[in-house]
Order: structure tokens, then sequence, then C-alpha cells
């Protein structure tokens, strides 16, 4: 029997679902090693384990912190752990013990986002780079949930190839109530999720903006938190005048539901990401995805989703427009996103998880 420890302390973010479905579905295939679950003080009661062989502990180190590098480290060696998983690339880079790291993407790496401090951003982003590589060649194994995300650590970072493992991660479709959200739009198209610059919501703005000229009634909701980056494209759009775009702020997951089940489209327009859950998400609600083809979304959607150039304003406009105006091709990219759905699984990622947890505890790197 072995100690496993996560370091959980991202569970109650947007990276957090990733982290709350390996722990739910580990207690079914796992009741023999004891798991310690490291998180925040203040998210201590947002995950109860149901697992005898699970624990809850708490642990406030802020990510990319000297408190970090050696409080968090002194605190897991007092733990005395056979494993530590740590769910994300931020850890104490001199923690010597055999680790797992999940490496979701290399986007801290790639990216700006104006809504930070442009010298603490690139301070930040020069201490990942650096955080990056040392983890991965320490990491006796690690986790990528594409091939796209796999193949880039692999080619930031010389380490064998073998020593990588692929866990798609999938979605959650709730049959729960949904109620409906008070809009002003007769059809519209939308985005979920976070506003960040490489988000690409400004040119999904312009694009919505030639096709009201086309049709005047068709609203743009972006579903989410009106967090710096947030505010900033709405006061971009604002500022130029745009119409029948609506920042809905948080909003409970009832009404988001209803919303990914009335709108014409769920548009993906991102430059750069690891997985790319919403999308799923959408299909599972019965809605055509229209997305970038940029990354891993190609890899993650296959032929269930209507592609453009997200760095190309006209074709974003174009697929969109080929979309919502034709029928026959929402009902092809709906059947088609109910199969792809069907080709992920939660419950497999946590044993393909525990399979890694095995591989490292044997000690093969």
């Amino acid at each position: 029997m072995a100690h496993i420890a996560i370091d959980a302390r991202i569970i109650n973010s947007t990276t957090g679902r990733y982290v709350e479905r390996l722990l739910h579905y580990l207690q079914e295939v796992d009741k023999t090693n004891q798991y310690t679950v490291i998180v925040p003080t203040k998210d201590k009661l947002f995950w109860q384990p149901t697992s005898k062989n699970f624990t809850v502990k708490t642990a406030d180190f802020a990510n990319y912190s000297l408190a970090e590098q050696f409080g968090f480290k002194k605190y897991l060696d007092n733990l005395k752990p056979d494993l530590v998983h740590f769910c994300m690339p931020q850890q104490p880079v001199l923690y010597r013990g055999k680790k797992v790291t999940t490496f979701h993407d290399l986007t801290l790496l790639n990216t700006y986002n104006s809504d930070k401090n442009w010298l603490i951003f690139h301070i930040k982003q020069l201490v990942g780079r650096f955080v990056f590589k040392t983890v991965a060649k320490s990491s006796h194994q690690i986790i990528t949930p594409t091939n796209y995300t796999k193949d880039a650590l692999l080619n930031f970072v010389n380490i064998p190839t073998d020593k990588v493992t692929v866990t798609y991660e999938s979605a959650d479709i709730s049959n729960g109530q949904q109620k409906p959200y008070k809009h002003p739009f007769k059809n519209f198209i939308m985005y979920v999720g976070q506003q960040s610059d490489y988000k690409n919501i400004r040119r999904l703005g312009d694009a919505h903006q030639q096709l009201i000229k086309k049709y005047p009634d068709l609203g743009l909701i972006l579903v989410g938190k009106k967090n710096v980056s947030a505010l900033k494209n709405e006061t971009y759009f604002n500022n130029k005048n745009y119409k029948n775009i609506l920042f809905t702020d948080f909003i409970p997951d009832s009404q988001l539901y209803w919303l990914f089940s009335k709108t014409e489209a769920y548009i993906f327009p991102s430059l750069m990401e690891g997985f790319g859950l919403p999308g799923l998400e959408a299909m599972g609600y019965g809605t055509p995805v229209v997305s970038s083809n940029a990354t891993c979304l190609p890899e993650v959607y296959g032929d269930a989703a209507h592609y453009f150039d997200p760095n190309d304003v006209a074709d974003i406009t174009r697929a969109i427009d080929e979309v919502i105006s034709n029928k026959t091709l929402q009902k092809e990219l709906v059947t088609k996103g109910y199969k792809q759905l069907e080709k992920y699984s939660w419950r497999r990622m946590a044993e393909q998880t525990h399979a890694v947890y095995i591989k490292a505890l044997e000690g093969r790197r």
C-alpha cells in the first residue's frame, strides 16, 4: 500500500474541473492506496471524499512564490508521501520525491495577456520556462490532455517520449433543471469561458458585427465572470459601438445549460488550447460547434465541428454563417457531436492516471 499525495490547490479554478473529476473517479478505481488531497484552506469544503482511503489536508502557498518553493517543499517533506501528483507544473523545483506532473498546456510560455502588468507577466513567464523545463526533467511521469500538448512539451524540453502519457478529459452533461436566461435577442450565438487575449474574443466580436449585417437580430452572448479581461473586452466593444453583444457575468449552471440548449451555435475562437472542454460540453447539449482550427482543437473535436482560421475575421464570419444558415449542416454537426463525446470518459482518464501512478511508484521513468 502506497501513500499518494495529490496537489489539488487549483481545484477551485478554471482548470479545477479536471482535478475534481479525477478525484471523484479515483475513489472508484483505487480502494487500496492511501490518498492525501492537498487544497487551499479556502477550498477545504469544496470537495469531500466518499472513500475512507482519501483525506483532505490544507496548504496555503501561492503559485510561483518563494513560499511555494520552500514552504511547500518542507510541507511535502514532512508529509512523506511515496508519490506526489502535481496537477499543474507549478511546484517546488527542489522536491526530490517521486512525482507525476500534469501539463495542461504551454500557454503561459507563449502568450501575453494585456490585462496583466507587462513587466511582472514577463518575469513570471521567464520563471515559468525555468520551472516547466526543470519539472519536466525531474518528474518520473508526465500527463498531458492531448497529443498536441504532448508534442509541444517534447519540442520544448528534451525528455523521453515514453515518459509522457496522454489522458483525454471528458464532459459532464447535466439532465438537471434548466432555467431560462433573459436576453433581448431573437436568436444568438455564444461563447463560454475566460476572455484572456489568446481566447480571441475581439475577433469573434468583429465577426459577429459582420454577421448582423445579414442577421440583424442575431445576438452574441459571452458567458463568464466579468473579470479584468472581460471588462476590457466589453469596453473595447462599447468604444467601437458594437451592437447585440451581451456579457452575462457569472450565471448559475441551470441558466448555462439553458443557453447551451437554445443557442444557434457555440463558437470557440481560441488561438491556443490544451484540450477545449467547452466545445465538448456544447456537443452534449445538442449544440452545433463552430471552432478555431488552432492547436489541439481538431484533435479533440474531430469532424464534429465546423472550423475556421482564428486569425482571419472573414473566415470566422464565413464558418459561423455557413452553420447558422444551413439546417442540414446543423443536424449533421449535432449528430457527430454526440458521437464524438462518446469517445471520452472521466473514469477512463482516472484509470489511466492510476496506471501512471503505478508506473511511477515502480520507479520507471
